[in-house]
């Protein structure tokens, strides 16, 4: 809930209630056992009947769903089975009409190992996306990082025996964490946020 003054007596108009939305789950448009993009705009109406005036998207990007989505393989490209980007062009269209705003989740503490920039992270010390991720010889670093997944995850380090060095991994091994302290991976980070802008969407979740 969102209020600029709270003893303002147009307080109540500056409320934001939102809707959040698991494509997968919420509404199958094509029978084939998965929500999707169409389906969601299929039911505008009845959120907006509800009198929701946010709707919250959870991660809808191509993703081997190894961890429901947060394990993003292309930041650009929707998910294959939740439709295509015309279609998210599509809700975005609707629920501004409806005066209803629409807020993405962006994962942005890690990508998937199978993103493109990991698996050219990989191939060479002296590829320039190594740097993207975090590297080291030993797994002996940041040992005062907490593992986050006991009951998965040994270390907050995993071998890769492509590199031949260990990344790092707050979450699961599949998720390696991308290096803030290279200025790319920052600049790739605000191209993506202006992507999704362009495109439409209202804000994000990080």
């Amino acid at each position: 809930i969102t209020c600029r003054d709270w003893s303002s007596d147009v307080c109540s108009s500056d409320l934001a209630i939102f809707y959040e939305v698991h494509i997968k789950s919420f509404c199958d448009s094509n029978a084939d056992g998965i929500g999707d993009l169409r389906g969601l705009i299929g039911k505008m109406g009845y959120l907006q009947d509800l009198g929701i005036n946010c709707l919250w998207l959870l991660p809808f990007y191509k993703s081997p769903l190894k961890d429901d989505g947060y394990d993003v393989a292309d930041y650009r490209e929707i998910l294959p089975e939740y439709g295509t980007l015309d279609d998210f062009r599509e809700l975005v269209e609707d629920a501004h009409k409806r005066d209803i705003k629409v807020m993405i989740d962006m994962v942005f503490n890690h990508t998937s190992d199978q993103h493109r920039w990991f698996q050219e992270a990989r191939k060479s010390k002296d590829s320039p996306f190594r740097d993207y991720y975090i590297w080291n010889d030993t797994n002996q670093k940041y040992q005062d990082a907490r593992i986050i997944f006991l009951d998965t995850e040994r270390s907050n380090w995993t071998w890769d025996p492509v590199a031949k060095a260990y990344y790092f991994h707050r979450f699961f091994s599949h998720q390696p964490d991308l290096n803030y302290d290279n200025p790319q991976v920052r600049q790739e980070i605000w191209e993506i946020m202006r992507y999704w802008l362009d495109v439409g969407i209202d804000g994000f979740r990080c």
